[in-house]
């Protein structure tokens, strides 16, 4: 995901972005653990996507939080 797609989220649309990424995330080490997953390189994405995700979250509240 792009961090343009992300930064158009509110708060609580990231929160669940990143339970969506993690949740997948958990699908494919499922899938690498009974190797049925045959490019592991997604892995990584995904781990770098919810990194991203998370990243642009904690900007977002420690800006709403510096606004009050």
């Amino acid at each position: 995901m792009k961090t343009t797609e992300l930064r158009q989220k509110d708060v609580a649309g990231l929160q669940t972005e990143v339970k969506e990424l993690q949740k997948a995330h958990f699908g494919l080490r499922m899938q690498k653990a009974t190797q049925q997953l045959t490019n592991t390189a997604t892995l990584r994405s995904m781990r770098r996507d919810i990194a991203r995700a998370k990243t642009i979250l904690v900007e977002k509240q420690s800006a709403e939080k510096s606004a009050k």
